[in-house]
C-alpha cells in the first residue's frame, strides 16, 4: 500500500494547483481575446483492476479519478476474491456511495458493465482482455488508458555478461 499512499499524498498536495485555470496565449489573428484551460470532471469513470497488485492497481485510478471530480465504478478482479470483497465492503462503508460504487464478479459482470456508456474506462490487465474492453469503449467513443501486460524491465549494459 506504500505506492498508493504516496499517491493520495500527492493529490492532497497537488490539487489546488491542478484545479487552477491555466491561461494561454492566443493567436493575435484572434486579438483582444484571451483563452485559458479549465479543469473539468469528465463524469462517470470505469475502473476495472488486475489481480496482482490488487490495491494498487484498484485504488490508484480510483483516487485519481475522484480529485478530477468524477464518479467511478470499480471491478476489482475476480481472482483476487479477498482483497475484491474487502474493497467492496470498506468503500461502501468509507465512501459516499454516490461517487463510488464496487461491483464484484467476473466476466459476466465486466461484459455487463463494458455496456454501458462510460465518459472513461480505466483497465489494468492483458492484451486480450484489452481489445474486448477497447471494443466496447469504441461503441460509445470512450476515451480508454490501458495498461496491460506490465513486466519488469530491465536495462542491459554492454559489460554485462548475458550468460
Amino acid at each position: 500500500i506504500g505506492m498508493f499512499k504516496n499517491s493520495c499524498e500527492v493529490i492532497l498536495k497537488e490539487l489546488k494547483q491542478w484545479m487552477k485555470p491555466e491561461k494561454v496565449k492566443t493567436s493575435i489573428s484572434t486579438f483582444p481575446s484571451s483563452a485559458e484551460i479549465v479543469p473539468e470532471p469528465l463524469g462517470v469513470v470505469l475502473v476495472i483492476s488486475a489481480w496482482n497488485y490488487p490495491i494498487l492497481l484498484s485504488l490508484d485510478p480510483v483516487v485519481g479519478a475522484i480529485a478530477a471530480g468524477n464518479a467511478v465504478v470499480l471491478k476489482p478482479s475476480e481472482i483476487a476474491p479477498a482483497t475484491s470483497l474487502l474493497m467492496a465492503k470498506l468503500l461502501a462503508e468509507y465512501m459516499d456511495n454516490s461517487c463510488v460504487r464496487v461491483v464484484e464478479g467476473a466476466v459476466d459482470e465486466t461484459s455487463a458493465l463494458l455496456d454501458q456508456k462510460w465518459d472513461k474506462i480505466f483497465y489494468t490487465g492483458n492484451g486480450r482482455v484489452g481489445r474486448i474492453v477497447m471494443t466496447a469503449a469504441a461503441k460509445h467513443l470512450t476515451p480508454v488508458v490501458l495498461e496491460l501486460g506490465g513486466k519488469c524491465p530491465a536495462v542491459v549494459d554492454s559489460d554485462v555478461n548475458l550468460q
